[in-house]
């Protein structure tokens, strides 16, 4: 019977080696759906002399992988008031797509990021989580394209929901290329050269400036890394060697730039402002000629408005009485125009219907199939938040044409 080697674990998968500042860094690249991606990195560590182990993780995807029950400190009222509503429901639909391949496959996406994390744990050597912030790196990305392909992401990540087919033979030999972000968004990265280099390009660079960054984080007493394996992704492996090479910056100079997340735009804000002012204005128009034409021009108005708010609660699954809120607030715009309909809506529901602790506990279950989405209560509640703004937006512009095309 062979004895497993270093050079035995390398032989099935992408790898590379590169020497930089005295360290020889060993990249392996691995698929996120191989049981011989694991078992590959169990070889490596457990057969290779490495001072520090790397891993193509962020602090907080550590912690979701080690804590899956995590979910159920989430401050639902916090995220709705600050406007993240939006990226976590992302990130739960993203989770779901993990979970439909583990399904498939009989395998947790990951599980050989998570190997090397317990096998350097159990073997006390330095764990280097070397990958940007999966919220700054989706920000980053969605700030990377066009309104157009913004959309398409957000229809593309809706349609997950629904979909319910196996993955296909050329989707697995993607997800054994490559990353679990750069699978989920392979047909929009492919055709859009900001988002590639927002999920691909830039993540290269910076876990490259990262275990570069990692020989001067070292505990005291210990003695620097020289031997470093480097559990990567499959399609980071080439990035990772050339700018492992080529980089000439110091890593946090590298770093700074790529760790920012960018600020929201805020021309939507004053678009959906100009709106307001031009439909205020219009009105005000058609009362001035009278017969009538302000009257119906407000009445356009109001029953657009909370007719939109209130169908899009309704689709997401409100009480009554949040639905009620979301028609009242509705055409209430004008007066608040900064604070979005859905929070209304969205605070009315977490008050009648306040998410259980074991909604908390299964929503990452819940959330695997599309009906699970109305089920539990804390997901439930984002569709209020979400659909009830997409019904504003459609209320306002509907109510906006009708009013213009009354009064020219």
């Amino acid at each position: 019977m062979d004895v497993p080697t270093i050079e035995s674990a390398l032989a099935g998968q992408p790898h590379a080696r590169a020497v930089r500042d005295g360290v020889e860094y060993t990249l392996l690249g691995t698929a996120h759906v191989s049981r011989a991606s694991v078992d590959a990195v169990r070889t490596a560590i457990e057969t290779g002399s490495y001072d520090a182990i790397a891993v193509e993780l962020c602090e907080s995807r550590y912690r979701a992988m080690h804590d899956p029950e995590a979910w159920r400190n989430l401050d639902l009222w916090r995220v709705i008031r600050d406007g993240k509503a939006g990226m976590v429901a992302a990130n739960l639909a993203l989770s779901a797509y993990q979970r439909r391949l583990a399904e498939q496959f009989g395998i947790e996406p990951g599980a050989e990021l998570k190997a090397a994390t317990d096998l350097a744990t159990q073997r006390g050597l330095p764990l280097w989580l070397i990958d940007r912030e999966i919220s700054i790196t989706l920000k980053r990305a969605y700030h990377s394209v066009r309104l157009r392909d913004r959309l398409g992401i957000v229809g593309g990540l809706i349609t997950s929901l629904f979909e319910r087919s196996e993955v296909s033979e050329d989707d697995i030999e993607k997800l054994k290329q490559g990353d679990m972000l750069q699978s989920a968004f392979s047909e929009f990265a492919a055709q859009s050269e900001g988002l590639y280099r927002s999920l691909i390009g830039e993540r290269d660079a910076f876990m490259a400036a990262r275990l570069r960054e990692g020989r001067f984080h070292e505990e005291p007493g210990k003695h620097p890394a020289k031997r470093v394996l480097a559990v990567v992704g499959a399609g980071h492996v080439a990035g990772i060697e050339r700018e492992l090479v080529a980089q000439t910056a110091t890593p946090d100079a590298i770093l700074a730039p790529l760790n920012v997340a960018p600020a929201g735009s805020r021309w939507p804000k004053w678009l959906g402002l100009g709106v307001l002012i031009v439909i205020a204005a219009a009105i005000g128009y058609a009362f001035s000629r009278g017969d009538g034409h302000g009257t119906q021009a407000l009445q356009d108005w109001i029953v657009f408005t909370a007719a939109g708010c209130a169908l899009g609660a309704l689709a997401g699954g409100g009480h009554p009485l949040s639905v009620l809120v979301a028609a009242i607030s509705g055409p209430l715009k004008p007066f608040r125009p900064f604070a979005p309909s859905g929070a209304f809506s969205a605070g009315v529901e977490m008050w009648l219907r306040h998410p259980r602790v074991a909604d908390f506990e299964t929503l990452r279950d819940d959330v695997l199939h599309w009906t699970g989405w109305w089920k539990n209560r804390v997901s439930r509640t984002l569709l209020v938040f979400m659909l009830t703004n997409i019904g504003m937006m459609i209320g306002e512009w509907t109510a906006g044409i009708r009013i213009l095309h009354r009064i020219l």
